[in-house]
Parts: C-alpha cells; structure tokens; sequence
C-alpha cells in the first residue's frame, strides 16, 4: 500500500493545453510525481459548465489533456490519470454535498463571481454556480491530502475544507481536510499582454506548436510601446516578451534587461533569442506527444486503467461515507 500523501490535480478539458499550463502546473506535476502518490483528473463534466453546447468536443479534448500532461514529463507509470466522469462516486458525492452547502456561500464565492463576469452571464447556470461543490468532491471522494493551486484557487479549497468539517460533525469523521500546496509561480501572460493566456483570445504558445509557429506567436507579441527604433531605450518591465524570457531563459535574464534598457539589442533580436529558447524547450515535448499521438490505443488504455484503479478507491471511500450517513441500508 502506498504510504506517500494523495495529490490530487488536473485540468478541464477545454483545449489543447499551453505554456501557461506548463509553467502554472505541468512543471510542477513532473517535479512532484516521484514523492506524493499523484491523481490526476481531467474533469470533462466540469468542462460542461461553459460547454454544455458542445459536449462533442470532448473526447478529443481529453485525449489532447492526456497527450500534453505525458509530453510535459507527467509519467503514466507514476501518475494516475483517470476521467471525472467515469467515477460516478464523484457525482454521488457532489449530490451529497449540495445537501447542506448554502446558495449564498456559492454566490460570493469570488472565483466564481469573476468567472461570471469574464463570461458575460446574464443568468447562471445550477451547474455552474455548484463548481465548487463539485471541485470539493474531486478532491475528498479520493481523500486526496494535498491539491496544488494558485492563489486564485484557494477559495475553493477553503470551501472545500469547509464542506469536509461540516460533513465530519453532522455524521462521522470519515473524509480528509484536504490542504491547499501553494505554486508560487507567477501566472504566465498571454503574448498580447492580457493577464491571461487562452485559446478563445489567441494569443498562446500550445505544447502542440511546431516550430515556425513558434516564430511567428513571438515575432507578432507585444513589446515596449515606446521603443520605436533601434537606438530607443525600452523599458523590459512593461515588455510582454521580457516577461517571458524570465520564465524560460533564466539564464540570460540580466543581459537581455541590460540590453533592452541601454538600446544595445533590438526587439527583433530579443525576440529571435527567446524563440531559440522555447524551441529548445519544446522539442523533446513535441516528440513525446508524437509518440503518444502515433498510439492512440495506448493513450486509452492508461486512461482506462488509471480510471479503473481510482474507481476501486472511490467506492472504498462511498461505502464509508455512506456507513457515516447512515444510508447504507442494506449493510
């Protein structure tokens, strides 16, 4: 039996994934996989919350969610990775929650209210208002004990923590208080300049991009406004492009300011150095998700076995929730 503390992570399948999942989570997830007992779901009911329309798109999301966590070094033989909606413990658990989880709680939840806003909903949807219920039983139907989150994220896990004591005391205490792990990297923003980086604004580098795609995303990203020509002083604090050469060229951080601040390198150049870079990066990413992207049927198959192993854990967990509630009517 596995003694490591449970981490549970994911993603929603909405797309393929980008650098901003790579630096915000998929770095971390490689990093930490070795040393906590790693579940990591793709949460394609939570994914009908904004596509509840287009449910067919599905499938090939979560398969391209799958593809890009083994590509960015989330190892299938290490982590577990299973699909929301095949465990239907989750849903079972989520119904249990709504139970005593009051409206109001939900509604300023500000997560939620931001989301609301980004949207433009007029009217919300019970799906969408309930996420965090849902999120909290992601995260206790498998008593996972740590979730990697930013600091946006933490309202969530504190209503998470607050659904488990409210169903600790009103029954038994059966489930775990899961404890948020704070990723202390900055969000990654989108080459436009907009705090965040999506498929819906197009202005992301994806795990999936070739190279010359590459080249082109960086050549038309956002730079110091005021430096017009080359012998312009910029400003790399206001630079999009700088921002990115702190999260991927570490290295060459100071020069690239000093440069920028002094007129000794153009935009073009600083451009065509942080291109260099991400190449670099991304190629053995890319030829990982070609190898998963050539065996469809293997990329199933981890899928469906991690599903099926979280699957016996959750109904180990359900049959003693149910025990708690008293509800397990015939023993």
């Amino acid at each position: 039996m596995d003694k490591r503390k449970r981490i549970l992570t994911g993603d929603r399948p909405t797309g393929k994934l980008h650098l901003g999942h790579y630096v915000g989570s998929l770095q971390n997830r490689a990093a930490l996989q070795k040393d906590y007992e790693t579940f990591i779901i793709i949460a394609d009911v939570q994914a009908l919350t904004t596509n509840f329309d287009r449910p067919e798109k599905l499938k090939q999301d979560v398969i391209n969610v799958a593809i890009d966590n083994m590509a960015a070094g989330v190892d299938p033989e290490i982590s577990t990775f299973f699909i929301q909606s095949l465990i239907p413990e989750i849903a079972e658990l989520t119904t249990f929650y709504s139970m005593f989880v009051t409206v109001n709680s939900l509604r300023h939840n500000p997560t939620i209210k931001t989301e609301i806003q980004q949207y433009g909903y007029k009217d919300i949807m019970y799906g969408f208002l309930g996420y965090p219920v849902s999120q909290a039983a992601d995260i206790t139907f498998c008593k996972a004990d740590l979730v990697p989150v930013g600091e946006d994220q933490l309202p969530h896990i504190e209503l998470s923590r607050k659904i488990v004591r409210r169903f600790n005391e009103l029954y038994k205490p059966v489930l775990v208080e899961p404890e948020a792990m704070i990723s202390r990297v900055s969000r990654l923003v989108g080459l436009d300049g907009n705090s965040k980086m999506g498929k819906s604004l197009n202005n992301g580098i994806y795990l999936s991009d070739d190279g010359e795609t590459v080249k082109q995303k960086i050549r038309g990203a956002v730079t110091d406004p005021n430096r017009i020509k080359l012998t312009d002083k910029g400003n790399p604090d206001i630079c999009t492009v700088f921002k990115y050469h702190q999260a991927f060229n570490e290295g060459e951080v100071q020069n690239v300011a000093e440069g920028c601040r002094n007129a000794g390198i153009g935009c073009s150049a600083c451009k065509a150095n942080l291109t260099n870079k991400l190449n670099a990066m991304l190629e053995p990413v890319r030829e990982k998700r070609a190898y998963y992207e050539e065996r469809p049927d293997k990329v199933q198959e981890i899928l469906m076995t991690g599903t099926a192993k979280v699957r016996g854990v959750a109904k180990e967990v359900m049959r003693e929730v149910r025990e708690a509630m008293s509800i397990d009517y015939f023993g």
